[in-house]
């Protein structure tokens, strides 16, 4: 019994460990979503509009935990949300009330648990 143990700890010790990383496999802009997907991906919004959606698909999740997104505009943080991860394949989408003075740049950072960013999604606002 002993030795099983011994070879139990000693595989652990030596077989490389897998750690299955939160990554963000898609990220885009959007005017909406429709059955959990973006309808478009924009890079540059023309305006008028009154509310914009940061879709993300996360992969890699191994156990439930979250990614921030974190709305700038022209530099300023203007919103936070924080939104649930609960498998290793997720779709989630925060969205941002948009007045209209608010043209110009903007960017969503995409955060991991840890408050990494994980990607930057820019876009121009006209």
């Amino acid at each position: 019994m002993k030795k099983w143990i011994y070879a139990c700890l000693f595989a652990m010790l030596i077989l490389p460990c897998h750690v299955h990383a939160l990554e963000i496999a898609d990220a885009a802009i959007t005017r909406a979503i429709d059955e959990r997907n973006p309808v478009d991906s924009l890079n540059t919004v023309e305006g008028p509009v009154d509310q914009l959606f940061c879709f993300t698909r996360v992969v890699g999740a191994q156990d439930d935990t979250w990614v921030t997104h974190v709305w700038y505009y022209e530099g300023r943080e203007v919103a936070r949300v924080r939104l649930a991860v609960s498998s290793s394949n997720w779709r989630t989408w925060s969205s941002k009330k948009i007045l209209p003075q608010w043209e110009g740049q903007w960017q969503v950072h995409i955060l991991d648990e840890q408050g990494k960013a994980r990607l930057i999604v820019p876009f121009m606002l006209e």
